[in-house]
């Protein structure tokens, strides 16, 4: 049985080493600026996506223009500094999601590569080991609860 290989690279450790320094580097010089929310927290914030980053940008030129507007309890010192984060976070953000997709597919799809050659091997040495070749024995002992199949509970239907 052939089994089809998409992926076939050799990362470098000094590329990984490198890579990891540099991403823990960004990481470092953002932090003083980032903060965490929780999931409640995020569950209930007003998101501002595609569609409402033109409505924002449109009310800071209108707050620029047109300041009369500006109720008195609005903070536009604090709208304005939100922006600009908006701004300068946004192709941070946008880079990072690309990265994040790139490795994750590679990765997924290497790790599946690995597990479809694992699986060829770990049948041999299950055959292997149901026709009594003894150097199978504990090599089929010791893979064979990582690759044993969970049955699927039947169904309770009444």
């Amino acid at each position: 049985m052939s089994v089809s290989n998409q992926i076939s690279v050799e990362i470098p450790e000094a590329v990984i080493t490198s890579v990891l320094a540099k991403l823990n580097q960004c990481k470092a010089e953002l932090a003083p600026f980032m903060q965490g929310l929780t999931a409640d927290e995020r569950r209930d914030l007003f998101k501002m996506g595609d569609k409402t980053v033109a409505t924002v940008q449109k009310t800071k030129s209108y707050t620029e223009t047109n300041p009369e507007f500006i109720p008195a309890y609005m903070d536009v010192n604090e709208f304005n500094r939100d922006v600009t984060v908006v701004n300068q976070l946004k192709p941070i953000e946008e880079l990072a999601r690309q990265l994040v997709a790139d490795v994750s597919d590679t990765s997924m799809l290497a790790g599946s590569e690995a597990l479809q050659q694992a699986l060829l091997y770990y049948g041999q040495v299950r055959e292997a080991n149901s026709k009594g070749v003894p150097s199978s024995r504990a090599v089929y002992d010791d893979l064979q609860a990582r690759f044993s199949r969970k049955r699927a509970k039947p169904s309770q239907n009444p």
